[in-house]
């Protein structure tokens, strides 16, 4: 089964790291990947540029409106994505908990639905 890890930080805490804590970051990220690799676990990632290059789209009644920035004020915003293959979500659940950015985010695990 395919679950979506949805990664969720705070943009302005992580700039304000020290660099070094930045790349611990990372380098704890690229290592948790390779063990997902490995174990034949990963299926794709994708990380998100800035939310200050985000545009959001609507239409209500017929209008199409175009927003800068996200659709809502948050402290934590969606910085990538994740998928993942595991039996089910209590094994994706133990996947996703020894992540380390996990210190300085969140992360939203949804299984994704069957492809049409």
């Amino acid at each position: 089964m395919k679950f979506a890890c949805l990664f969720y930080h705070d943009e302005g805490a992580y700039e304000a790291m020290p660099a070094a804590q930045r790349d611990a970051s990372s380098t704890g990220c690229y290592t948790w990947v390779e063990g997902l690799k490995q174990r034949g676990q990963f299926v794709g990632a994708t990380g998100l540029r800035s939310v200050q290059t985000a545009t959001t789209v609507r239409a209500r009644d017929g209008v199409v409106t175009m927003t800068d920035g996200p659709f809502a004020e948050t402290k934590e915003q969606l910085g990538g994505l994740t998928v993942i293959e595991a039996r089910d979500l209590d094994e994706a659940l133990r996947i996703v908990s020894t992540l380390p950015v996990l210190r300085t985010g969140s992360i939203e695990v949804r299984p994704l639905m069957e492809s049409v």
